[in-house]
């Protein structure tokens, strides 16, 4: 089977999302860059496989996808015998409400922080003070949530590690290398979740091929 082509650049933590759960399902699958400094997203090459201008796309074979959740959804499904089994055999409610979870609450505070406190510095800007206090104030009462959930639950849907734990991964970890760190790390089952997750050998794979900034000093 022809490898997979995932287009994006690769320290989007939208294309990390997918490139998590191909790992997961053990598929050859290669980065075709789209330097988003330079418009090439908004070009009509990379259009013509995502009209929204978005990263990532998915080409597999005849398919084009885009939508990073849709993407990961597709994955499982289709190479449901492959890898890591993301999806329950028989329907989970847990799953359907803490993948929805991630993209209405998680998402929404993690995503600007990790703008803010990652890319921002990255691209020679910095932080906005402002905006890291208010979604980090958000993310606390997201997290909390998480927090009790996870005391009662290994992984989001129960004992097993499904799509709704590797759709969170790729900014946990960015999340983890901010100084604000300590929303993941100060809740313990929280903690504890996470931990299980970078520990996974395909989500090792996933991380070792980006180059991360170093952790916050203490």
């Amino acid at each position: 089977m022809a490898p997979l082509k995932l287009y994006g650049m690769p320290l989007s933590p939208n294309v990390v999302r997918v490139a998590t759960v191909l790992n997961e399902k053990g598929l050859d699958f290669e980065i075709i860059p789209v330097d988003l400094t330079t418009g090439a997203h908004k070009q009509p090459d990379f259009l013509a496989l995502n009209p929204f201008g978005q990263i990532p796309a998915l080409v597999d074979g005849d398919e084009v996808l885009y939508e990073s959740r849709a993407i990961n959804r597709y994955i499982a499904t289709k190479y449901a015998s492959s890898g890591a089994a993301l999806l329950p055999a028989t329907p989970s409610a847990k799953l359907e409400v803490w993948l929805e979870v991630e993209s209405h609450h998680f998402y929404p505070n993690a995503s600007p922080l990790v703008f803010q406190l990652v890319f921002r510095p990255i691209f020679g800007g910095a932080p906005d003070p402002v905006v890291v206090d208010k979604h980090a104030h958000e993310l606390a009462k997201v997290l909390d949530v998480y927090e009790a959930h996870l005391a009662q639950n290994k992984y989001l849907a129960g004992d097993q590690f499904t799509l709704a734990d590797a759709n969170h991964a790729s900014y946990l970890l960015y999340l983890t290398k901010t100084p604000k760190a300590g929303l993941v790390n100060d809740r313990p089952h929280v903690k504890a979740w996470w931990e299980d997750i970078a520990a996974r050998p395909a989500f090792q794979k996933t991380a070792a091929a980006l180059p991360l900034p170093p952790p916050p000093s203490a």
